[in-house]
């Protein structure tokens, strides 16, 4: 069974799930689930917006470091940056608007998903950061840059701190915060309305504005994966992995 579902209402608001129990990592797969959904739904004419949201614990915690390194030779390493990189590029390339609801923890590669949505819905409990240096590893910091000012995300960077949705609202990049309960209803309702607009008007908005953007940001994204892979070839990632994967089996809830 996959970790990725969708589903189409009469309105034609969209809706994509991910579910990947305990902490929703994706796996190589699962990011790839990701992006043919969102793909898909964009050309399909009868949706209008695409809401991408998750269930259980926390939004995305990003790839699934256990996967990788249970993998021999760098397949998994190779198909998880792959894999990101479709995801986040559906996400922003999507023909209509993505919004994306947010809960609990957003990290890693949930930071490249929500940071080229159009629209960003979160809950009270949400969190948002880029753990990559404690993983020996480098990006989306493309992404976290749409959603925080440069130096709050230089920080982030650096020392692996999260921020709040309630910090994001502030900056603006966070349209609304809401009750954990209340967090689809009200993805649902920003939704409704995208799709209440004339769809031909929309799409068209949509490809003007990634057209305005000052950033490319499939090639930005692109330039900080070939640094995860020199830290890779210098050892240094393998290292982080493996003591990250030490640290969730000594933890049961990991």
């Amino acid at each position: 069974m996959g970790s990725v579902t969708s589903t189409v209402h009469p309105d034609g608001v969209a809706e994509v799930v991910m579910e990947n129990p305990p902490v929703n990592a994706l796996s190589v797969a699962g990011w790839y689930e990701v992006a043919d959904a969102v793909r898909s739904l964009g050309e399909n004419q009868d949706v209008r917006v695409v809401v991408l949201r998750a269930e259980g614990r926390g939004f995305n915690a990003g790839v699934d470091i256990k996967e990788m390194q249970a993998t021999e030779g760098f397949s998994a390493l190779i198909g998880a940056n792959r894999g990101c990189y479709a995801a986040f590029a559906a996400v922003y390339e999507c023909a209509v608007p993505v919004v994306a609801a947010v809960h609990g923890y957003c990290l890693g590669g949930g930071i490249g998903l929500v940071g080229n949505a159009d629209v960003v819905v979160a809950s009270e409990d949400a969190t948002f950061g880029l753990p990559e240096v404690d993983r020996g590893a480098l990006g989306a910091a493309t992404h976290l840059a749409r959603l925080v000012p440069h130096h709050k995300m230089r920080a982030m960077v650096y020392t692996s701190a999260t921020a709040t949705a309630a910090e994001l609202h502030h900056y603006g990049s966070v349209l609304e915060v809401v009750p954990a309960g209340q967090l689809r209803e009200a993805a649902l309702r920003v939704a409704s309305a995208i799709a209440a607009k004339n769809p031909t008007v929309i799409r068209a908005a949509k490809e003007s504005l990634n057209g305005i953007d000052p950033v490319d940001v499939k090639r930005s994204y692109r330039f900080e994966q070939g640094f995860t892979f020199e830290l890779n070839l210098a050892g240094v990632g393998d290292e982080a992995r493996d003591a990250f994967v030490e640290r969730r089996r000594q933890d049961p809830a990991g």
